[in-house]
Order: C-alpha cells, then structure tokens, then sequence
C-alpha cells in the first residue's frame, strides 16, 4: 500500500507521516527531502520559492518511485506539498487500486485563530533552517488544496476551527480510510 499526504505547508503532514510509520511500519519519504537533493546537487535551477513550479518538476519522479515500490510489493508513506491535484493520471487502474491519497488543509478561521501554534510545530519533525511563514499565503494555499481536493475527488482532511489537532487521531483516520 502506498499512502499519499498531500496539502498546504505547515499542517503537519510529516507529524502525521511519522505517526503512521509508528503506527504501520511503512517507510516514508519527506517530498522536502527530494526537492532539497535537487537543488543542493545543483540537478535544477529552482529553488525553494519555486513551490508550484518544483511539484510539476519533482512529480514524475515520485510517480515512478511509486511505480516501481507497487511492482515491488512494498509499502511506502509520501508526504509533500508537491503532489498535485491529478496525481491519478500519473497511474493505470492497477497502481491506483494500491495508493490511498489525502490532502490536509487547515481552514482559514483555525488558521487566523491559532497562526502562532502552527508556527510554532513547524519543526516537531524537520528542523527549519529558514522559515517565516506568512499568514496569508498559509490560508490562500490551503484553500487552493481544498479546492483541488473538491475538483480531482480527494479526500480532504480539513482541520476547522471546531478541530483539536491531534496527529494520532489523523494517522488512525488514514489508516482506516485507506483499508489497513
């Protein structure tokens, strides 16, 4: 099985990564990660403020690393804003039969109400060399996953104001909905 996390920066998509390898023992691959390899080994010229660009770039990549861990009989958690709304045309209805994909967005009214929280767990996981996030973009970016959530048909793990985060709860979210 292969489990997708996509969404917005800053909702806690590598918290919840590292509570489902607790959780399933499946490895995960960080999207940061791969991103960061290609531009420090110089195998690009974007950079870390090319997000929308950076997702198309990095997206065939993973789509066969995808592949090749399905034909493998592996499992495998990949998290990252740079996987896009129609990740499925990347996959025939084999492969597709074994990935689960959420996106998690925080809604703009538990983002204006708790901003500095998510600031401040920014680096429970990965520790953040150069981070300022912006309010405004948080909230826009989000709103753009929901969107892409509604118009490609994936599930949206949205946190609203009326949500208590809690990246256990998350992670045994996915792992129900993704059948494990």
């Amino acid at each position: 099985m292969i489990i997708l996390i996509g969404g917005s920066s800053h909702v806690g998509k590598t918290l919840i990564a590292q509570k489902l390898l607790e959780r399933t023992h499946f490895p995960y691959i960080s999207l940061d990660h791969l991103k960061m390899g290609y531009i420090r080994s110089g195998r690009t010229d974007l950079t870390v403020e090319d997000d929308y660009k950076m997702r198309y770039f990095l997206w065939p990549f993973v789509a066969e690393m995808i592949k090749t861990a399905i034909e493998n009989n592996q499992n495998m958690i990949v998290e990252g804003c740079y996987i896009p709304g129609e990740w499925k045309l990347a996959f025939s209805p084999e492969y597709l039969s074994k990935i689960y994909c959420t996106f998690i967005t925080m809604d703009e009214e538990y983002l204006r109400a708790n901003f500095d929280k998510v600031v401040g767990k920014a680096s429970v996981i990965e520790k953040r060399l150069c981070d300022d996030p912006d309010l405004e973009r948080l909230i826009i970016c989000s709103k753009e996953f929901k969107a892409d959530c509604e118009k490609y048909g994936i599930p949206n793990l949205e946190i609203t104001a009326g949500t208590t985060y809690d990246a256990d709860a998350f992670a045994d979210r996915i792992i129900k909905a993704a059948g494990l």
